[in-house]
């Protein structure tokens, strides 16, 4: 019986899974990484400020699906073999340890990314996994029972191939696959920060952050909430990289200029903040609204939004008129700002669009139109909020596609 020979495109953390994975299980197959750069998993030094955001204590699959704007049916069945007390488990048998955080991002109990790298290129290296950096596939074209790849090396043969080259903004990245005959669905950017170039919100209160605010595109239903933080820039944190992730395609089509409308007091509504206001007027009649912030809101916001409402630093409560209560309603509950333009998430940079999902059997992660064209991560129309959820469903199909090239080949 012949060594199979099993080529991997990509050296970025699905690449590595998918490699070491079949190694686990097949130590004797002939496995190469190949990486068109001279740089190994990239993403996963970068990610989480250089920690390196394994996953998300989220335990529930059905719960953990709803952190993907696009996937979220498929990764169901992706979950349902490889999830998050799998991913926990696997890296504990590596010696690699996790620790939950309060907002339910896991990462290595060093808080550095090295830890993760140092383990797959160790576990690499026990395997002998052959790894090829600056090797660049031009086109890769099925023979018989396998593949002939061309690269701007050397030409190569295999049984079967792996695709890990992970989210690009261009779909011209995604030449070798087109050429395959797979659909690509157009990549734009996810998870990113909203730009207020004209808004004095950014250049008076940077810094400051809410932790339960809600963020939503005026004349959409789309809404999310959570922490805010205003930047010098505008507005970011988790719920504004939530909704960003989630709409996506909204903010691509408005050319990213939209009405971005906050509610500060999440989750009170507009009638409970009038109610309260009413309250506080009768019970601080001679207070000045300026001195003490309610809501439990920053002082330097709720004073910005006291000055946005007309309200004057010198009179006290009981001078307030309807006008004036209303706007501050207003500005607690609908603060209006216009949206011009947005900015990466840290160096973190992902994308929705990539191979069309229809295009692939999930209880393989097999090409339907390329038999023994394999794919994990985000080379795949799957996207995720931040905390730990790209990489945990990078994990997840790379797992698969490494266990069925085996039981395949």
């Amino acid at each position: 019986m012949n060594k199979k020979s099993i080529i991997i495109i990509g050296g970025g953390a699905s690449g590595f899974f998918s490699a070491i994975n079949i190694a686990l299980l097949k130590p004797e197959y002939e496995i190469t990484i190949l990486e068109k750069t001279n740089k190994l998993l990239t993403k996963v030094k970068v990610s989480g400020g250089g920690r390196c955001n394994v996953t998300h204590h989220c335990f529930d699959n059905s719960e953990l699906v709803k952190n993907y704007p696009r996937g979220n049916k498929e990764l169901m069945q992706v979950f349902s073999k490889f999830n998050v007390t799998s991913t926990i488990e696997w890296f504990e048998k590596q010696g690699v340890k996790l620790k939950v955080e309060e907002d339910g991002r896991m990462f290595p109990i060093t808080d550095n990314s090295q830890t993760i790298v140092d383990c797959f290129l160790r576990l690499a290296k026990q395997f002998n996994i052959e790894i090829v950096t600056q090797c660049e596939v031009f086109a890769i074209k099925k023979v018989n029972e396998g593949f002939r790849l061309k690269t701007n090396k050397n030409e190569l043969v295999s049984d079967a191939v792996i695709c890990c080259i992970g989210g690009h903004n261009k779909s011209d990245s995604y030449f070798l696959l087109k050429n395959l005959g797979h659909t690509i669905v157009e990549p734009i950017p996810s998870l990113f920060t909203i730009n207020l170039p004209n808004e004095s919100i950014k250049k008076e209160l940077q810094g400051i952050s809410v932790k339960h605010a809600e963020v939503k595109i005026a004349g959409s239903k789309l809404n999310y909430n959570g922490p805010v933080l205003i930047t010098h820039w505008g507005l970011s944190g988790p719920a504004v990289l939530k909704l960003s992730a989630f709409a996506a395609h909204e903010f691509f089509n408005a050319n990213y200029n939209a009405t971005i409308l906050v509610n500060w007091v999440h989750p009170l509504r507009v009638y409970e903040v009038e109610e309260k206001l009413k309250v506080i007027q009768k019970e601080k009649h001679k207070a000045l609204p300026y001195t003490v912030p309610q809501f439990d809101l920053p002082k330097r916001l709720w004073e910005f939004l006291c000055e946005r409402s007309g309200i004057d630093n010198t009179k006290p409560w009981a001078e307030l008129n309807k006008k004036q209560l209303n706007s501050l309603t207003e500005n607690l509950c609908n603060s209006s700002f216009k949206m011009e333009g947005k900015t990466t998430f840290k160096e973190e940079f992902v994308s929705c669009g990539g191979v069309h999902l229809k295009e692939i059997d999930f209880k393989t992660m097999q090409s339907k139109i390329v038999p023994g064209l394999y794919f994990s991560g985000e080379v795949l129309n799957i996207d995720g909020i931040t905390g730990g959820f790209n990489f945990q469903s990078a994990w997840s199909t790379a797992w698969i596609s490494a266990k069925s090239v085996v039981e395949s080949h």
